[in-house]
């Protein structure tokens, strides 16, 4: 199981325990998960507990809807903290009533990713001039609408998998959409700059790249970014185009049909 660094490499067992714990932790127990992979309960259950020693599985969080709780209000704010000071920031932010997650990007403009709850906008309102007291720049900031999780398809059954990587969406108030999705070998932007991809018509016109992550490092996007197969792309659309958004990171094969109305 090591692999002689002192780390944890994950086998087939521990992929298919991750993928079902992501699809659903509260309902999955480890005799079902066993029955799944033909092990014991045991193993399921020390394999679990091998997953959480080493970090790889960090916890389990509820997903609340605060909307439907009390009439809270979600709001995400794409924030600029100062390079070099980007995690003391995430940590700062940690501390103001209402953050309910923060998240630090390696590159680019927008590198905190701010979630919050409030009980109206004059709440959100006070969460935002607590960030800008912290000297945290807040860029943009939109209701939260709807965010949706799914498990991570190359640990799951191999009999299971879909052809088309999956794509994590967050809707925003007023139709815009932050999009995640892994590049097709195939795609149509593969191995082309994203200027290029944009004169050609590729990228649809205000379909942003706001971040790039490749072989476990976060790449600040630019017009000479060439966009590679495997890549998980953060995909920022105003309009909310959604799927067609995302035909330039797509197998063009596997694309489903469209109809007009």
């Amino acid at each position: 199981m090591g692999d002689g660094t002192g780390g944890y490499r994950l086998d087939e067992i521990d992929r298919r325990i991750v993928y079902a714990l992501m699809a659903d932790a509260r309902n999955t127990s480890a005799p079902a998960i066993a029955e799944d992979v033909s092990v014991s309960g045991a193993t399921i259950r020390n394999r679990i507990a091998q997953l959480e020693e080493h970090g790889i599985i960090e916890g389990y969080h509820a997903t609340v809807d605060f909307e439907h709780a009390d009439g809270s209000l979600m709001n995400l704010f794409l924030c600029h903290a100062p390079f070099g000071d980007v995690e003391g920031a995430a940590r700062r932010i940690g501390s103001i009533p209402g953050v309910i997650n923060v998240r630090e990007l390696m590159g680019g403009r927008m590198n905190l990713h701010v979630l919050a709850v409030g009980t109206d906008t004059s709440d959100l309102r006070r969460i935002g001039r607590e960030l800008e007291n912290l000297e945290v720049e807040i860029e943009d900031e939109f209701l939260l609408q709807n965010e949706h999780n799914f498990p991570y398809a190359p640990y799951g059954p191999a009999d299971q998998r879909r052809l088309e990587p999956l794509a994590d969406y967050i809707s925003l108030t007023g139709g815009a959409e932050v999009v995640e999705v892994t590049v097709h070998e195939a795609a149509p932007i593969a191995g082309t700059t994203l200027e290029d991809a944009a004169e050609a018509g590729i990228l649809d016109d205000g379909t942003l790249v706001i971040a790039i992550e490749r072989d476990d490092a976060m790449l600040t996007p630019h017009g000479d970014t060439v966009v590679q197969p495997q890549d998980v792309v953060t995909v920022f659309s105003p309009d909310g185009a959604g799927e067609p958004a995302l035909n330039a990171f797509r197998d063009p094969s596997s694309r489903p049909a469209t109809s007009s109305s």
